[in-house]
């Protein structure tokens, strides 16, 4: 079935008001050129993609079972058409469990819910030494180890930390098989990140938390993906990254692109929630373990996009980063811009920024 919308829609080449058709996949879009400020006209922009998605509306992803549905839909409701389902750091058989679950998902669409792609493995692969809010079982990896959890769920991207012995080679490995492969959770010196990038590393995990920050006489892994990352994914909720932060790495990373990092506090009350094998505690805004320590997030994407307008990017360059960019880190050229032939991912927002309809390979929310 064929579906219309009307508004200012931001293509590939620009903007244009007009109208576009669609059923799975977008047939046509008919206008001129516009400037969306001369009109009072809604917004048609791609469908929100997120590439770190632990939980929300309650569930954990590393629950298993129907949980990573639950969460899918949660974050449609806010505009994400599509996302990998991330791992916490964990034993083998919780990190299985989670894996079977997501492979299933990822399988099978339900209604209402956004596109999962495949898998973000956060841990266990990471320094013990900087987990962040990961639980302690952090373990080296060999290829072995990602080709056997690969045979459970398609993994899409691998956070790894390049220090740990034997991980230099595995990035290549892995890069090698055609997975991206991100730097995180990391104690790395910036020669660390230089030569993981040089073995085909492609990015970094929510740039500047949980790795070694940036001193002038030690750039730490900060400053190498300041120096050389074409790719970087950072949480825009203005908790985990001083907006100054956030301005720095927009002038120094081409292609610097939003994740939420969510949890099962997202889309709910106050209170606790599990992160994997951790307890945490959602409150004013934040989710946060027992010390204080960050805990992931409660961020949805269309409010990402609200906060990268609200920091002075004008509302294409916001959309590219909570979208377009993290469809080109995964190499798929059919999500996350708005042309014929690509899926009919897209939202409308209103002149506020917020969302009015969903639309998920033509489906309406």
């Amino acid at each position: 079935m064929s579906s219309a919308i009307q508004g200012n829609i931001l293509t590939s080449a620009g903007w244009v008001r007009g109208e576009i058709t669609f059923s799975d996949r977008i047939a046509a879009i008919h206008g001129s050129s516009t400037d969306p400020s001369k009109n009072e006209d809604v917004y048609i922009l791609p469908g929100f993609i997120d590439l770190h998605v632990h939980g929300g509306g309650g569930k954990d992803v590393m629950e298993g079972g129907d949980a990573v549905h639950t969460i899918a839909a949660i974050h449609a409701k806010h505009g994400t058409t599509s996302m990998l389902a991330t791992t916490m750091t964990a034993p083998p058989e919780d990190i299985d469990l989670a894996l079977q679950g997501i492979g299933k998902a990822a399988a099978l669409r339900g209604k209402g819910e956004a596109r999962v792609l495949g898998v973000h493995l956060e841990g266990p692969f990471i320094n013990s030494g900087k987990l962040g809010a990961q639980p302690p079982f952090a373990r080296t990896a060999k290829l072995a180890d990602v080709e056997r959890l690969e045979a459970i769920a398609p993994i899409k991207l691998i956070t790894v930390a390049p220090e740990i012995g034997g991980h230099l080679e595995l990035v290549r490995e892995l890069s090698d098989a055609g997975m991206r492969v991100q730097i995180g959770h990391t104690l790395g010196t910036y020669e660390d990140g230089v030569a993981a990038l040089e073995h085909g590393a492609h990015g970094f995990t929510h740039l500047f938390n949980a790795m070694t920050g940036l001193h002038h006489r030690e750039p730490g892994m900060v400053g190498a993906a300041l120096a050389h990352a074409q790719y970087a994914e950072f949480i825009p909720d203005l908790l985990h990254v001083h907006p100054g932060a956030i301005r720095t790495a927009l002038r120094c990373i081409p292609h610097l692109y939003c994740v939420t990092d969510s949890t099962a506090a997202t889309g709910m009350p106050d209170g606790e929630y599990m992160l994997g094998r951790h307890t945490v505690m959602k409150c004013m805004g934040g989710v946060r373990l027992s010390d204080g320590t960050l805990a992931g997030s409660t961020l949805t994407m269309d409010q990402a996009l609200r906060n990268l307008v609200g920091l002075g990017l004008d509302l294409a360059d916001a959309s590219a980063r909570v979208s377009t960019y993290a469809a080109d880190y995964l190499g798929l050229q059919e999500r996350g811009r708005l042309a014929p032939g690509a899926y009919a991912d897209l939202v409308v927002l209103d002149r506020d920024l917020n969302l009015k309809a969903v639309y998920i390979e033509g489906e309406l929310l």
